[in-house]
């Protein structure tokens, strides 16, 4: 991974977004945090600038607006300097979907999904017309496992997953890298502000924000497309991965399985 230029990180105020900034500093990148929290983002930014010296720039964004992503978009394309893209930012839902107001789901596509669609599809055709950068977009481990949780929030890091995979065969050719880093259960703000009590849900299954940037990272330093820190035996991806290519060639026909057919009596 190249150690120069600007990384953008969206959801950079706390959590997983804050850590990546500590981290990409440390490894030399200058910095553009976005999140909704300005006051965070400052003490992000103090805290980095005073450690490392590198360039950050604080920008108080919220991803549920078109204008603020329209915005963002059009830094990625017209900035030469960006050469990382971390689509960080996430909501989940405080209930259920069938506990939760439209605003509420509106909003979660809007920040989980419309946002960071528009922002990789912009960063994608600038790095690509530049020959180099990286893309890595935050889903979750709830992408393969929707019982887990709300099928709306694992349905929209579900839609990050494909994405990735999408983005990575088109732009593999291009000198770009798409990462998806699938994060488990992890200790961030996201738990308190819906409500849920990870621990409680998941007692002794937490993983450390630190630890799981620095996994994704290690993935992303051995050229990985899809990453994910908890998984102790890959094998079990890998069997995952390839018994859903072997559907692929099963699911266009031009006539319907027989075991859908009715019996037509003579």
């Amino acid at each position: 991974m190249s150690t120069t230029g600007t990384a953008l990180i969206t959801g950079a105020s706390s959590g997983i977004g804050a850590v990546y900034a500590h981290r990409l500093a440390h490894r030399g990148y200058d910095l553009i945090l976005v999140a909704r929290d300005t006051a965070k983002l400052e003490a992000v930014a103090e805290r980095l600038r005073a450690e490392t010296g590198r360039a950050i720039e604080v920008v108080s964004a919220d991803l549920a607006i078109a204008a603020n992503v329209e915005q963002i978009a059009h830094r990625l394309d017209a900035e030469p300097a960006i050469t990382l893209l971390v689509n960080n930012a996430g909501i989940t839902l405080s209930g259920s979907v069938l506990e939760s107001g439209p605003e509420q789901v509106q909003r979660l596509i809007a920040v989980n999904i419309t946002a960071p669609a528009l922002l990789a599809a912009a960063a994608g055709k600038a790095f690509a017309a530049r020959k180099a950068g990286t893309i890595v977009n935050i889903a979750s481990v709830l992408a393969l496992v929707p019982e887990m949780l709300d099928g709306v929030y694992s349905g929209s890091k579900a839609f990050l997953l494909n994405l990735s995979i999408d983005l990575a065969a088109k732009l593999r050719e291009s000198g770009v890298h798409v990462q998806a880093v699938l994060p488990g259960a992890t200790r961030t703000a996201i738990w308190k502000i819906s409500g849920k009590d990870v621990d409680a849900i998941l007692p002794g299954k937490v993983m450390d924000a630190g630890d799981l940037v620095d996994a994704a990272l290690a993935g992303l330093d051995k050229g990985e497309t899809i990453t994910i820190p908890p998984l102790a035996d890959e094998s079990l991806w890998t069997a995952y991965h390839e018994a859903r290519l072997a559907l692929a060639p099963h699911l266009s026909e031009s006539q319907v399985a027989a075991r859908y057919r009715r019996a037509v009596a003579a």
